[in-house]
């Protein structure tokens, strides 16, 4: 079964995270993600507003979890943290 990467981040840093997105959409495309939603318009209803809201979808699980803990997404990650603050789940899609 196909699997979501959703994230809801709120950047605090442009420069800084936009070498985190270059750097991670390689790493998710290497793991056979591709997005779904990456910021645009959304409707905050419940929870801490998070203006860039991104979903990837992946081939399975395994590879959403794979991706995640890769060395190039880790890489990638190191450029977000102090940059953003997010949240980030992997949840099965049901068939």
């Amino acid at each position: 079964m196909t699997a979501l990467w959703i994230a809801h981040v709120k950047v605090t840093d442009d420069a800084a995270y936009g070498e985190y997105a270059r750097r991670a959409t390689s790493a998710i495309a290497d793991h056979g993600g591709v997005f779904l939603a990456r910021g645009g318009a959304y409707e905050q209803l419940e929870g801490p507003d998070r203006p860039r809201n991104v979903v990837a979808r992946f081939p399975s699980l395994q590879a959403a979890h794979d991706c995640y803990y890769s060395t190039a997404y880790q890489d990638a990650l190191s450029h977000a943290k102090g940059a953003s603050q997010r949240e980030l789940c992997i949840v099965e899609e049901i068939a």
